[in-house]
């Protein structure tokens, strides 16, 4: 073993936040090995091979309950001359973004360096690709490695954990030692570090007990046994440590502790007999029974055991159980948990003895969370015990319907409803039924649920003002307004959300300010489905000022809204013209949805990427628009607005790729709306116009377009072009003159507008007015990169730029740039797609490969792929010649 040298042990705090995603303290117990007792027995064996273990990067010491695994690592740990980060796992860190937290939590305890800098994650359920990336850089980059151990890691049942933590291990190199301490083999691919020679395994069959360790296990217990008796004892017992030790406590109580060794387990078919009848019914009869009570929980205080028994001597019992070594564990500030050993024995123990008396604790230990407020243990305690309406009715009571939808305990409570039947028949659990369905975008039966509460909050309604366990009252009603507000916007009806939103504004003020704040989803929640559903509508305004404000809030509850906002935002800009305000919004929404693990679930982040397609078509980008299309497949789309985004960007490129019949198709509505959409009805004629012009009928186009031109640019842009085309050019200048574009509308209309005037004046003969509104167009258009609007203008663009000083406008970005020796190497092969320009640009900060996946939200290898493809169409094979390249074709 190494001796303590430079590293005390001594924990460092870092900076950051200091609750969990769900909103609690980290608990330091999770961070602190077990302490050793007295009658703990060193064994160098085993430490030997601990110490032989930092060879490899991962070491597995697995072993049955009560093996020794966890003593043994935290002695071994205790003597270690470098950091140790110890991780103890419990059920509520499975989820991803409780084990990552804690993980980091852990490092910065240790003091291991930058960590610090690593963001928690926002979200209980999951985390992104970035925070691992950085994780492991971080671990790499460490001066001296790292020793992590991750204690009771059987708990951790999710393949996503395991599958990020392989990824950390790979890619910390040498900077990371990581050591489980588990009953089972985790789901790491084991057998490939085996080949590797890269997995120190240390085995129940190891962990076992010789004869002559028991000898001096049993000599601390002070007593005393021959090796040939301390055999037959092991044989019996198998050389289990908890067994051992069990024997010996019991046998220090008798009066010939080596006869009762010796007859131990010959009296006794089960662990489970031995620690009932030894450890349970040696308790007073007042211990028993707080003991057999308490097995219904997690983990409990004073207080909440008292709740269960009725009694109130639970926290000195406790006490005194803990200080004994019980099979009472201390987790601090006054709460403890049963070994889950004896729990778990305990617990069938109770249920054999008082089966009814299980649903009761249930209920006594939910009545208490409640008056506490820990609202998600009061529920689980509610659903254990059977009781849907009480369940369903706290939940509503305390506003946590949006939590269905989204926030910091979406995946627990919707786990936890699926147990519900279809008996209880209360307006609280038609209320949770209906929000279930409508999370599943299931209208029918979402609305009939809906409705049916609706009717008995009616019928109830003279009693609204009785107390809260007699009826939902406002939250309830409340509940309705939010879930109507759901409901208009995946039908398309504004006027309902209107009314909706009208409702809950009414209905906030009798709700308590406290619930109100203790839910900022449901604001959130309120004005995103709202502001959906006014866009939906055309009330740009409207909805620009709704979504704008769930957009600057902040915290994981409102995560998801303000996703949404961001996208509907980014469409809002797309279809006022402004594509590279769009592409930014548009990557903020996908930045918070990788942030809280949602870009790469079904529907994540889908209309962020629809917007992106149709900029990217706008700028001739139609690999990377197709790409982007495919990641928002038709079964990701559920609403309007997305249906009606799809099938703009979805026609837009097929238009572009030359497959009109086809665009057409895809032009067509495939989710259904209660209103009428002037913006998407907008968008299908445009897109059917663009077909008739495609197929050689100019005037069909145009005069589909017109009767509707007034006020609306777009529809007057495209009719004037069908003019143009039909030789009309005088016809083409009214309809522009008459749309009224001035220099407020965006830079996308601006182009378009410029470029048309241009195309009527060179039809006319004026070539100084040609290239002069040719110069303005390019212009504008360089800066948002649109090069589609030119390469759909037609033959007479090309004598112009051909020539300066259009051709100098037009070089690096439209046309390949100028040749600057006889026989240069191509400077420009194809147009960087924005992707790849967002790299460049950073590669010209001298940013790192790592650090350019960090800031763009992107994987490595993602970002190692969008530099081929930039060196390759910069004709280049180095940074450095990439970004002087870049700089000479002025993309810099």
């Amino acid at each position: 073993m190494s001796a303590v040298a430079a590293y005390d042990g001594t924990p460092r705090r870092r900076s950051g936040p200091s609750v969990d995603p769900l909103g609690d303290p980290f608990l330091r117990t999770r961070f602190a090995p077990p302490a050793r007792p007295a009658t703990f027995l060193r064994r160098d064996r085993l430490l030997a091979d601990l110490d032989r273990s930092a060879r490899t990067p991962l070491t597995m010491v697995n072993g049955g309950a009560g093996a020794g695994k966890t003593l043994l690592v935290a002695d071994w740990a205790a003597g270690l001359d470098r950091p140790v980060a110890w991780l103890t796992l419990d059920p509520v860190l499975r989820r991803p973004g409780m084990f990552w937290a804690h993980l980091i939590q852990a490092l910065r305890e240790r003091g291991v360096p930058g960590t610090g800098a690593i963001d928690l994650p926002g979200d209980a359920n999951r985390v992104g690709r970035t925070l691992t990336t950085r994780l492991a850089a971080v671990l790499g980059d460490s001066e001296e490695p790292v020793t992590v151990v991750l204690d009771e890691y059987e708990r951790m049942t999710a393949p996503e954990v395991s599958e990020q933590l392989a990824f950390v291990l790979q890619h910390a190199g040498p900077g990371l030692h990581l050591v489980l301490v588990t009953r089972s083999e985790p789901l790491l691919p084991l057998h490939r570090y085996r080949a590797a020679g890269a997995l120190t395994e240390i085995r129940a069959a190891d962990l076992a007990f010789t004869p002559v360790e028991a000898v001096a296990l049993l000599e601390l217990h002070g007593l005393h046994l021959t090796v040939p008796a301390a055999t037959a004892l092991v044989d019996r017992t198998r050389g289990w440590a908890a067994g051992l030790r069990l024997c010996a406590l019991a046998a220090r109580e008798r009066p010939e502790p080596d006869v009762y060794l010796k007859e131990f387990e010959a009296g006794h078919s089960a662990v489970a007999d031995f620690l009932l009848a030894e450890v349970l019914e040696r308790q007073p009869l007042p211990v028993q029974d707080l003991l057999l009570r308490v097995s219904v929980l997690d983990r409990f205080c004073g207080g909440l055991a008292d709740a269960l028994t009725g009694r109130a001597d639970a926290e000195r019992i406790l006490a005194g159980l803990h200080r004994e070594n019980a099979f009472v564990e201390d987790l601090g500030h006054a709460w403890y948990r049963l070994h889950p050993l004896f729990r778990e024995i305990l617990h069938a123990h109770l249920r054999e003895r008082s089966p009814a008396l299980e649903p009761e604790l249930h209920l006594r230990a939910a009545r208490w969370l409640r008056r506490s407020g820990a609202l998600p243990d009061m529920l689980a305690h509610t659903a254990a015990a059977g009781d849907w309406d009480l369940t369903a009715r706290a939940l509503v009571e305390d506003l946590a319907i949006g939590q269905l939808f989204s926030g910091l305990h979406t995946g627990g409570l919707a786990e936890l409803f699926t147990g519900m039947g279809p008996d209880p028949a209360s307006a609280a659990t038609d209320l949770v039924r209906a929000a279930r369905e409508l999370s599943h975008h299931d209208l029918e039966h979402g609305l009939a649920h809906l409705r049916r509460a609706e009717r008995q909050l009616a019928a109830d309604r003279p009693a609204a003002d009785r107390p809260a366990a007699d009826g939902p009252a406002a939250p309830a009603r409340l509940s309705c307004a939010l879930l109507e507000a759901v409901a208009a916007r995946l039908t398309g009806s504004p006027d309902r959300a209107e009314r909706a939103a009208r409702s809950a504004r009414a209905l906030q003020r009798e709700v308590p300010a406290e619930l109100l704040d203790r839910h900022p989803e449901v604001p959130a929640l309120l004005m995103t489905h709202l502001g959906s559903a006014e866009l939906w509508a055309g009330r740009f305004e409207e909805a620009r000022a709704a979504l704008t404000t769930v957009a600057a809030a902040t915290g994981a509850a409102t995560a998801l809204w303000r996703e949404e906002s961001l996208e509907h935002l980014a469409l809002l800009d797309y279809l006022d013209g402004r594509p590279t305000r769009a592409e930014r919004r548009a990557h903020a929404a996908l930045a918070e949805a990788e942030r809280h693990g949602r870009a790469e679930q079904p529907g994540g982040g889908a209309l962020a990427r629809l917007v992106l397609a149709a900029v990217a078509v706008d700028r001739n980008e139609l690999a990377e628009a197709g790409t982007l299309l495919d990641r928002a497949p038709p079964e990701a789309v559920h609403d309007p607005v997305t249906a009606a985004g799809r099938s703009l960007a979805a026609a837009h490129l097929l238009l572009a790729r030359g497959r009109v019949r086809a665009a057409l198709r895809a032009a067509a509505p495939v989710v259904g709306a209660e209103a009428d959409s002037p913006w998407a009805r907008s968008q299908a004629a445009l897109v059917a116009s663009a077909a008739h012009l495609a197929e050689g009928r100019p005037r069909a186009a145009a005069e589909l377009l017109e009767p509707a031109a007034s006020g609306q640019p777009g529809l007057a842009l495209a009719a004037a072009r069908a003019r143009l085309a039909a030789g009309d050019p005088g016809a083409a200048l009214e309809l522009l003159d008459a749309a009224g574009i001035d220099g407020t509308r965006g830079p996308a209309v601006l182009v378009h507008a410029a470029l048309l005037r241009a195309q009527a004046a060179d039809a006319a003969g004026d070539v100084p007015s040609t290239r002069r509104l040719l110069a303005r167009s390019l212009a504008e258009a360089r800066r948002e990169m649109l090069r589609r609007p030119f390469v759909e203008a037609g033959a007479w663009l090309a004598p112009h730029l051909a020539r300066p000083p259009l051709r100098q406008l037009a070089e690096g970005w439209l046309l390949p740039a100028a040749a600057a020796s006889p026989e240069p190497p191509p400077l420009l092969v194809e147009p960087l797609s924005g992707r790849e320009r967002d790299v460049l640009r950073r590669l010209a900060q001298t940013m790192s490969t790592e650090d350019i996946a960090a800031d763009l939200y992107l994987s490595v290898n993602t970002v190692k792929t969008h530099l081929k493809s930039v060196y390759r169409k910069l004709a280049v094979n180095r940074r450095h010649d990439a970004v002087r390249r870049a700089r000479e074709l002025d993309l810099l």
